[in-house]
């Protein structure tokens, strides 16, 4: 076995693509994350090679200017970046999820004109729907869209935008109620906008503002922020798919990828933390011998392996699930749970084989320490999954008559 997390039944399209990613991982971004990663420093230059190898039109149908290549090549191409720097993967999903929607919703008009400039890198995408007061509770968005002739009027507060400093194309879910009489279940009232601004902080366009960059443990380098709409003023053509009330279902088709992503960084992540135990527990010596020769060593080696490969095929298999067309929720919410679960467990484990020098800065798994959190939470928490997962299970199982 060459290595962990090999896929079967690739095209060699599909092979090719990710030699190409794997060899740009291993020469321009693992050498230099962990000092970017200190100064929170955006990655122009990663960012800038991977537009160059076209991963910013991956997913994006080729008569648009894109590669036109599945879920699946996208979900292993993140977990190859994320192995290297979860922060560069996070540029890019949010950029996909909005290409996706598009792809799957948009008008004619709004394809046309968003997805060739999205595919080469140009339009840059985020993705808006969560609010301070609001955790896991979507229903509760107070965001609101007021018709006011040919367009609508945005008020309201959004949080966690990755990418909402640098995009310049938000995706912004807020409460539409035109349309939509008084006792209208709230998912039925909720729309999609297509927000365009100018990248960068304060105020980039009249009645839209993102203050700066939220201060986090981990995941840095990539921007995090919050959004604040006052008077933002829309235009109709700018409803995604050009008819309100759509937006709760647009958007959680759109999760469905994401947490499809979100399990690929997990999955990236645990092998390279796997990477790291596995060198230095034969590098390390104590009485006498290499610590990888000590039982306790091995067992952990172990079950650290044996949770990356077993997280990467539930990866799989949710990508090539949604790639068929079919409903996927249950398998992309087992994958995020569970490829979340034992990145955590495997950075963890990497982590103690480190000993104390796992506490230093001049070591890589202080970096991923610090990363793996934010899977546990990205996309729903782990509890969120298991909802979804209790749910569906007991749809295929109920008991008849």
């Amino acid at each position: 076995m060459a290595r962990l997390a090999q896929t079967a039944g690739l095209t060699d399209i599909q092979r090719e693509i990710l030699s190409t990613v794997r060899d740009f991982v291993d020469k321009e971004i693992i050498p230099v994350a962990t000092e970017l990663e200190h100064r929170d420093e955006y990655p122009q230059q990663i960012v800038d090679g991977l537009k160059e190898l076209g991963l910013f039109g991956l997913m994006i149908p080729e008569e648009y200017g894109g590669l036109g290549e599945s879920l699946l090549t996208y979900a292993l191409c993140v977990e190859e970046i994320a192995r290297g720097w979860m922060s560069v993967s996070g540029i890019i999903n949010t950029h996909f999820i909005v290409a996706y929607m598009l792809k799957q919703h948009g008008t004619q008009e709004q394809k046309d004109h968003f997805l060739p400039k999205m595919a080469l890198g140009e339009t840059r995408g985020a993705f808006s729907m969560s609010e301070p007061a609001l955790g896991s509770d979507v229903s509760a968005i107070t965001s609101k869209a007021v018709k006011d002739g040919e367009e609508y009027v945005l008020n309201g507060q959004k949080m966690w935008l990755t990418n909402g400093g640098t995009s310049n194309l938000v995706a912004v879910l807020v409460r539409s109620d035109e349309g939509h009489p008084e006792g209208t279940a709230p998912h039925k009232s909720m729309t999609t906008f297509l927000v365009e601004k100018e990248p960068g902080f304060g105020e980039v366009r009249p009645g839209l503002t993102i203050p700066g960059k939220i201060d986090k443990m981990g995941y840095k380098g990539v921007d995090t922020t919050e959004l604040i709409m006052d008077g933002l003023r829309i235009p109709a053509n700018r409803v995604l798919g050009g008819a309100t009330g759509r937006g709760f279902y647009q958007m959680m088709d759109g999760v469905e990828v994401g947490r499809v992503n979100v399990a690929a960084r997990g999955c990236g992540v645990a092998q390279r933390a796997f990477e790291l135990g596995v060198s230095y527990a034969q590098q390390r010596h104590t009485f006498g011998k290499q610590i990888a020769q000590h039982q306790a060593i091995q067992f952990k080696l172990a079950e650290m392996a044996t949770k990356v490969e077993a997280a990467h095929a539930m990866m799989v298999n949710a990508a090539r699930k949604k790639d068929s067309g079919e409903r996927n929720d249950l398998e992309a919410g087992m994958a995020k749970y569970l490829a979340s679960e034992y990145c955590k467990e495997v950075v963890e484990d990497a982590f103690r084989i480190h000993g104390g020098y796992g506490f230093s800065k001049e070591y890589e798994i202080e970096r991923l320490y610090r990363e793996a959190p934010m899977l546990l939470i990205g996309e729903g928490t782990a509890e969120i999954q298991k909802m979804i997962i209790g749910r569906r299970l007991l749809e295929e199982y109920r008991l008849q008559g």
